[in-house]
């Protein structure tokens, strides 16, 4: 074997481990792999910046302004409104929001979907008396599993057709995938709707939280005269309590959030401040306050001067592993930490001491521009209002279902490729005011984009060093196989791969081996790129492995155990199904 490909291996064996073991972000760990190789020599400059420039990374990207447009306009919490309906039973509410979940995940980005689902199902559920958790997992799976019934319904299935297109010269139908997409989502929604409820734990939600800070919230009033009038927060001593701090102010009915320290302080104002409980007694040593009110006070969600968001840390959160103290949360987001949870648990204690993980859900109160300053940030999974009383523009509902069904019509009728589609109805989502060009810019996820197009750059390496071809060799060890038998274990394998690293990078790694191993067995190579496909799509074991399992994990109060123990038998079956379907399909 070459040196270079000894060196690709090297570069491969790395970045999984990055991406398995550490926090470092997927799209530094894969563009560090991509400059690595191009300054080692193995890879050219054309050759490792190609993957940028390939079809599908740039499908996805327009389509994000799609599901943008769609998002803005209400359209799918229209169509959600309409299907979920009022079920009488927990069974029956599982499958009214399986069906609309996986239909709409078909046809848009189903991270856009579970994240305009959430506070839909969060609501639905306290209404229909359900437990969210029962709920908002299988709302994931769901998303998943609808996402593989078209080529635009995920990213891996588009960056998949790419490099399919970059080899081989074969372009992907719509609808080609629904041979195995369908009866994938049929079975496994099928599943999630008779077993999910017994699986999933009831873990409370939202309002049991609120509940929980209702205990440490203490108020208290400035007395007048007294010495702390016309003081500011920090001079009076109030901004580095030991068991809380400062939320709000209620000064003559307004309210006041995220205090700055250099507030001043006036006759008759209110305080209100969240901590352990020692913070009531901490307080009562402070001269010119006196308790109001009874002292606890309960947090009005009906406010409209109030606004509390749920907010999902996700990887590129700033002060992941810093405490709340360090990370100057209050400053730099100007919102304030009520609670925070981690695995389905609110963490008790003083909030100033707790560290930030990856998952954590942060029950904030902050000004009613939040949720439209930082809902395309990358610092949050999940930025969702409580109590948001501004709906979507629905007028503009109708017009942006319309432009997505000409985009589909288009594509279908093969009048359009994907991306010329998929063009026209970004554009046009911008013409007819669905979305505005500022908000098109910022719903394109870059990170993710950076990440597959820098994987292109590592699959390819793989191809042109050799490597691929030694793994590919090495399964040979097994014996002899049959084409059916390859088809399994490049399956299973890219199954593993997606659950410790992304799902898209995880289908960029495994196409250069699929097609080495169909070479290899003398078989038909289509049917391994649709195993890649469908493979990297199947994360239900981890909350890491795909992105919106991430998303639900800490809104539904869930714990990792609770992924295995309905993720794992729904993998076993999506596996079964579709290394039984695909060689009917697809001839080996």
């Amino acid at each position: 074997m070459e040196w270079q490909a000894i060196l690709t291996l090297v570069t491969l064996f790395s970045v999984l481990s990055a991406l398995a073991l550490t926090r470092v972000s997927a799209d530094l760990v894969l563009m560090a792999a991509l400059a690595f190789l191009l300054i080692t020599g193995i890879l050219g400059p054309a050759e490792a910046l190609a993957g940028f420039g390939n079809p599908g990374v740039i499908t996805i990207a327009t389509l994000y302004v799609v599901a943008a447009g769609l998002k803005e306009t209400g359209a799918v919490q229209w169509i959600a409104r309409r299907m979920l309906g009022h079920p009488k039973t927990e069974k029956g509410a599982q499958l009214r929001m399986v069906a609309p979940t996986g239909l709409l995940s078909g046809f848009m980005n189903n991270t856009a979907v579970v994240a305009m689902f959430i506070p839909a199902i969060q609501d639905w559920a306290q209404r229909l008396g359900v437990p969210a958790s029962k709920l908002l997992l299988p709302l994931s799976y769901a998303a998943i599993l609808g996402g593989t019934c078209t080529l635009i319904g995920t990213s891996t299935n588009l960056v998949v057709d790419g490099m399919l297109q970059s080899r081989l010269g074969i372009h992907l139908g719509l609808f080609e995938l629904a041979w195995v997409g369908v009866p994938l989502l049929l079975v496994g929604g099928t599943f999630l709707v008779l077993f999910a409820s017994k699986l999933l734990p009831d873990r409370g939600g939202v309002s049991e939280e609120l509940d929980q800070i209702r205990e440490y919230g203490v108020e208290v009033e400035v007395v007048s005269p007294g010495p702390l009038v016309g003081k500011t927060i920090a001079e009076a001593g109030l901004r580095a309590l030991t068991y809380g701090y400062l939320t709000e102010i209620d000064r003559g009915g307004r309210l006041i959030t995220a205090v700055e320290p250099d507030r001043t302080l006036q006759p008759g104002d209110k305080l209100y401040f969240v901590g352990a409980p020692e913070c009531a007694s901490e307080l009562r040593r402070i001269q010119g306050l006196k308790p109001a009110n009874g002292s606890v006070h309960k947090l009005d969600v009906a406010n409209h001067q109030r606004c509390l968001v749920e907010v999902v840390l996700g990887p590129e959160f700033p002060a992941l592993n810093k405490s709340i103290r360090d990370s100057r949360f209050r400053t730099r987001f100007n919102a304030v930490i009520l609670s925070l949870s981690r695995e389905g648990k609110r963490v008790p204690g003083k909030l100033g001491d707790i560290t930030f993980r990856m998952g954590d859900t942060l029950l904030l109160e902050a000004s009613h521009q939040f949720v439209e300053q930082y809902r395309f940030r990358r610092d949050f999974l999940l930025v969702s209002a409580l109590n948001d009383s501004t709906p979507p523009d629905f007028r503009r509902a109708p017009r942006a279902m319309g432009i997505l069904l000409v985009m589909v019509i288009l594509s279908a009728s093969g009048l359009f490729q994907i991306l010329e589609a998929a063009f026209f109805a970004a554009g046009a989502m911008i013409i007819f005011g669905c979305i505005t060009a500022s908000r098109a810019r910022r719903s394109v996820d870059l990170p993710v984009l950076v990440v597959i197009g820098a994987s292109f750059a590592l699959g390819t390496a793989m191809t042109e060093t050799g490597a691929a071809q030694w793994l590919a060799g090495g399964l040979h060890g097994f014996g002899t196989l049959s084409p059916w038998l390859g088809l399994v274990i490049v399956y299973l394998l890219t199954a593993f791969f997606t659950e410790v690293i992304t799902n898209n990078a995880a289908a960029v790694l495994m196409f250069p081996i699929a097609f080495e191993v169909s070479g290899q067995l003398d078989a038909n190579f289509l049917p391994f790129a649709i195993a890649v496909m469908f493979a990297a799509s199947a994360s239900f074991v981890t909350p890491l492995g795909y992105q919106t399992n991430l998303m639900v994990y800490g809104p539904g109060r869930y714990r990792f155990g609770d992924y295995v123990r309905v993720g794992l038998p729904l993998s076993l079956l999506a596996g079964a199904l579709v290394v039984s379907l695909i060689p009917l399909i697809w001839a080996l």
